[in-house]
């Protein structure tokens, strides 16, 4: 009978030991990966739906509106006469309307 005890109480203290670890992994999971899988899958939405004209800001900072899409890239144009090939990848958002001037 007292080896069947010592070894549910062997099992008892691994599950409370094991427990805070589960917790603070789910509260983590919740708080922080969950919005930025969320916040991705939006980005992603967003730049598969790019078209001409539109106007988009990129990693770097350089703000432009697109003149051609193509497969892995976009042709924007920055200035007046400045045309640039950046990746899909470095968009990072499209320019609202509040801050075109």
């Amino acid at each position: 009978m007292k080896t069947i005890l010592i070894l549910f109480q062997g099992s008892g203290s691994l599950i409370w030991t094991l427990l805070p670890f589960a917790l603070i992994f789910g509260i983590f999971y919740f708080l922080v990966i969950l919005p930025q899988k969320r916040q991705q899958q939006e980005l992603k939405t967003l730049i598969s739906n790019l078209k001409n004209g539109d106007e988009v800001v990129t990693n770097g900072g350089i703000i432009g509106k697109i003149i051609e899409v193509r497969d892995t890239s976009f042709i924007i144009r920055s200035a007046d006469k400045s045309m640039i090939e950046i990746g899909k990848a470095a968009v990072v958002g499209k320019r609202a309307d509040e801050e075109k001037n």
